[in-house]
């Protein structure tokens, strides 16, 4: 392995990444050696970790590389592995454009949630399409403190479950992950969402992401809003024919998210390139022990 390893550091409305380009998957990352990087005073700092590798580099996404050069190996900020985000397929879709590897216009990228498409637009925003929403059945209920909401079990290739409220600040402080039941609903974890409405088809969120913590966005905790929101409105395009569309509010800005009659759903908002540079190779090994 080079002894220069690059980085970046990217946002998605404020949802933060560790960038690290390895196209031939020759850079081991442990789920130590990503937490390191991922911890915020002693590391370069980030809510996860964008590891871009070629699809046919990576065992995980050999068989999706003739549909999707790149694959999003992400990382939560733990070091564990997670199937999707949303924001983090935006920041990294604005990577490959800024390095060359894609042009403007509609693009893949391989992820452990199926290929994703990803429209980059003159104005810099990025569309990705982000597939459907699967909404498992059965009640679920989210915790804090000594408040109680019943929650919307949503999937979008990673769970969610998501609370109205009536203010954002009876979530808590979302250090630790409020307490969702039945556990059964989750046996991998969940991200929870809590949401109170800002006005027609527009909603804000906090939330608290497995392995993360609370982040400042979440690009399927969105998407799940606003799935949630508009099932609770009485609105879903599979029957009406006709486009939904919400605008949420995270703390790190605002994301428009669209469904269409047909299921799929599409995420637009900023990414962001802050800084590159290098991570010192001997650091890096020691953190791995």
């Amino acid at each position: 392995m080079s002894t220069r390893i690059a980085f970046l550091k990217g946002h998605g409305t404020e949802n933060d990444f560790v960038i690290v380009p390895d196209p031939e998957n020759a850079v081991d990352l442990p789920p130590a050696a990503v937490a390191a990087l991922c911890d915020r005073r002693a590391g370069i700092g980030g809510d996860g970790l964008l590891h871009v590798v070629r699809s046919a580099a990576h065992p995980e996404a050999a068989e999706m590389a003739a549909e999707a050069e790149w694959f999003m190996d992400y990382r939560n900020g733990d070091g564990s592995v997670a199937e999707m985000c949303g924001n983090g397929v935006r920041v990294f879709a604005h990577y490959l454009q800024r390095a060359g590897h894609v042009a403007e216009g509609d693009i893949t990228v391989a992820t452990r949630a199926g290929v994703k498409r990803v429209h980059l637009a003159k104005n810099g925003d990025v569309t990705v399409g982000m597939g459907k929403a699967v909404l498992p059945e059965g009640d679920v209920t989210v915790s804090v403190g000594e408040h109680s909401w019943p929650a919307r079990n949503v999937n979008m290739g990673n769970p969610h479950a998501v609370a109205f409220v009536d203010d954002l600040g009876q979530a808590g402080n979302l250090f630790t992950p409020p307490p969702v039941t039945p556990t059964s609903a989750y046996p991998d974890g969940v991200n929870v969402e809590f949401v109170v409405d800002r006005g027609p088809r527009h909603v804000a969120l906090r939330v608290h992401e497995r392995g993360s913590g609370e982040t400042r966005s979440c690009g399927t905790g969105a998407c799940a809003v606003a799935v949630a929101a508009a099932r609770r409105d009485g609105a879903d395009p599979a029957v009406t024919g006709t486009l939904t569309t919400y605008t949420v509010d995270v703390p790190g800005g605002r994301l428009v998210i669209t469904e269409r009659p047909d299921g799929g759903i599409e995420m637009t908002g900023p990414a962001v390139i802050v800084a590159e540079g290098e991570i010192d190779a001997e650091w890096l090994a020691a953190v791995r022990l």
